[in-house]
């Protein structure tokens, strides 16, 4: 089996949310379709807010916490060998000037990646991603647990969902070739005109994700392609291009070393 279709595959909703996570205290709730009683295990909650602790203290910025909560496919229905912990530190960005706010979501974006990049932190096998986000930011999902207060603010409902896999799979394809096509263009292009090509098409597919969650939610085709491409590694390949497009740009070869 390809690995795209593994992941398509893997596009279907489970009977209970992850027990590696998550535990019912009366068992005859068990299968509860609900999630009305389902609670994080009391190690797991304790090792996220470590991390997130660690998290904050490498932001080194001095910034008001609000809340720090767990969503995703991890805190849903939807779980499988390929989801990520997806741990969200809450704060209100109103707390900065509107001069200051562009330097800070900046800065926590760069902080963000340098973190996720400089760490292996794994849940189980599951990788861990931090993300600082707006708490005015709107955020669709069906599944958000506050780890620090050890609470639903979103409770989980099991769906009747059918997945056109063989779409899925059709409009990734397309999204696969057309990026390859995009990067393959780029290599030609200068360090400006490169860097200008990749961030028109990766707004192009955040507009699409985007546009797919507010009409369709969490099992639109559109959020599930995107679920696609990062799985299989496509979101990295785009995102990673530049850097090596700019190192390749500006590097001297050996047989440039007489000019």
């Amino acid at each position: 089996m390809s690995n795209l279709q593994s992941i398509i595959k893997s596009f279907h909703l489970q009977d209970n949310l992850n027990p590696k996570v998550w535990y019912l205290p009366d068992e005859k709730y068990m299968g509860d379709p609900k999630g009305q009683n389902y609670k994080m295990r009391p190690l797991v909650r304790e090792r996220l807010l470590e991390i997130a602790n660690i998290f904050i203290e490498f932001l080194d910025v001095n910034v008001i916490i609000n809340d720090i909560t767990m969503t995703g496919s991890l805190a849903n229905y939807n779980w499988s060998k390929y989801s990520d912990v997806d741990l969200h530190i809450m704060a209100d960005f109103k707390q900065f000037s509107e001069e200051e706010l562009p330097l800070y979501k900046e800065l926590f974006t760069l902080k963000k990646t340098i973190f996720n990049e400089k760490h292996n932190i794994t849940i189980f096998g599951y990788d861990v991603e931090l993300y600082l986000q707006d708490s005015n930011e709107p955020h669709i999902s069906t599944g958000v647990y506050s780890v620090l207060n050890d609470e639903w603010i979103n409770k989980p409902k099991k769906e009747n969902v059918e997945v056109d896999k063989v779409l899925i799979k059709n409009k990734s394809q397309q999204w696969m070739d057309i990026i390859d096509g995009v990067i393959e263009n780029a290599e030609d292009e200068s360090i400006d005109e490169a860097k200008n090509l990749i961030k028109k098409y990766r707004d192009k597919l955040k507009k699409y994700r985007t546009s797919g969650l507010e009409k369709g939610g969490e099992y639109s085709d559109e959020n599930l392609v995107f679920k696609v491409l990062r799985r299989n590694g496509y979101i990295e390949k785009l995102i990673n291009f530049t850097n090596k497009h700019i190192d390749k740009k500006l590097s001297l070869k050996e047989k440039m070393s007489n000019y």
